[in-house]
């Protein structure tokens, strides 16, 4: 998905195995990557969840070969594939009906 005719939002993915962005080097999923996949999973929300739950698990995967001794941080890890991506659930509404009951 690189090359001189997809944009360059689009090139930022990540370096496996050691998950850096191809074009900023910082951790994937970068900025740029943050802000443009909840667009290209605009109607699909889960599908997003399940495509970052994916590369979580690759990551964890490709990082603790690299490093086993600590291994990667899941806490940091979960926030730093998924965190950002929970959507904003509020409550729903109280049912009229379950309330007069």
């Amino acid at each position: 998905m690189t090359g001189p005719d997809v944009p360059v939002g689009r090139q930022h993915l990540p370096r496996r195995p050691t998950w850096l962005c191809r074009i900023c080097g910082t951790d994937w999923p970068c900025l740029a990557a943050r802000s443009l996949l909840p667009l290209d999973y605009l109607r699909d929300q889960t599908g997003l969840c399940v495509y970052l739950a994916t590369m979580l698990q690759e990551a964890l995967t490709d990082l603790h070969r690299l490093n086993p001794q600590p291994g990667p941080d899941p806490t940091r890890m979960y926030a730093r594939f998924l965190g950002w991506a929970a959507p904003n659930r509020r409550p729903d509404p109280p049912d009229d009906d379950a309330t007069r009951g």
